[in-house]
């Protein structure tokens, strides 16, 4: 199956760090873990091979070899990191939260396993992230305090306050508000915690200043909300084909949306500005350029 247009741009963009996880993780998935039913290493391992951008883990990679450590030796970090964004696309297709058929072009995960084990393959990968990072890191030169620090930060994004909390604001309807930066907050906690955290983890793996660890901070908060927002466009103006998934979700569900509450073309300026936000804070480390930079400008323009 050919990428979609925008992992191909992303894997080309982003060169040896793409193809270095890929190569990491199918051989992690090679080998089923000791005490591991079958049925639920091919669940986990189903939605893990099933492609994407892998747009984390890039990040992850990238400012950790910023920071000074070699993307090698990041790379449990970044494994751990897409274990527990896998693990909430499990959660977010099921029929209690987005009841959708397809992800990646492919059945999802309760389609092609059933709900319960892919309630479980869930929760696996979002158990399995911490101790896989925790372990692994010191194993490749990586001392264990910063491993704990990186995972710490991994932790509060996945938790009550990012990923989760932000999987209610956009679920439950008691606690969603008509407000217009209502659509800020959401994309802050559910998609914008996750990514902030592939930035900040990387980076916290090297030895990084207070100053400099902001600006990874900001640019990943800028990158979060610019990802968003686009996602919120190509809901609406992309075919099923093109995205993988099945669009016009958000309208049919009546969810507020950057696009439903600022329009199409509000919502493309607000994407280009957030887009242009993220350049700026990580411009002042890299004021010649540098591929974050690149990666922010061609995923404010993706396709899919």
């Amino acid at each position: 199956m050919r990428m979609p247009e925008s992992e191909d741009a992303l894997a080309t963009l982003s060169g040896h760090y793409f193809q270095l996880f890929e190569d990491y993780l199918g051989d992690l998935l090679d080998t089923r873990g000791d005490g591991v039913p079958p049925r639920l290493w091919d669940s986990m391992a189903y939605s893990l091979r099933a492609g994407g951008k892998r747009l984390r883990p890039i990040l992850c990679l990238a400012a950790a070899e910023r920071s000074g450590v070699g993307p090698q030796k990041a790379l449990p970090m970044a494994a751990a990191i897409e274990f527990v964004h896998t693990a909430s696309l499990i959660h977010d297709d099921m029929p209690c939260m987005d009841d959708d058929d397809l992800r990646r072009g492919k059945p999802t995960n309760h389609r092609a396993f059933g709900e319960a084990l892919a309630l479980i393959a869930g929760d696996a990968l979002l158990i399995w992230a911490f101790g896989y990072a925790l372990t692994h890191l010191p194993r490749g030169g990586v001392s264990f305090e910063k491993a704990l620090k990186a995972v710490a930060a991994l932790a509060e994004a996945s938790g009550p306050s990012g990923m989760c909390g932000g999987q209610v604001l956009d679920t439950d309807s008691e606690s969603q508000s008509a407000d217009d930066g209502f659509v800020y907050s959401v994309a802050s906690a559910k998609t914008g915690a996750l990514i902030r955290a592939s930035v900040v983890t990387g980076a916290l793996l090297g030895d990084i200043s207070d100053t400099d660890l902001r600006c990874y901070y900001d640019y990943g908060m800028h990158l979060g909300l610019a990802f968003q927002i686009v996602d919120d466009i190509l809901d609406v103006t992309r075919t099923k084909d093109e995205l993988g998934k099945t669009p016009h979700k958000d309208e049919a569900q009546g969810k507020n949306t950057f696009v439903s509450v600022y329009g199409l073309d509000g919502a493309k300026r607000l994407a280009a500005e957030s887009s242009e936000e993220a350049c700026r804070a990580i411009e002042e480390l890299f004021p010649e350029g540098d591929l974050l930079i690149d990666l922010a400008k061609s995923l404010a323009d993706r396709k899919s």
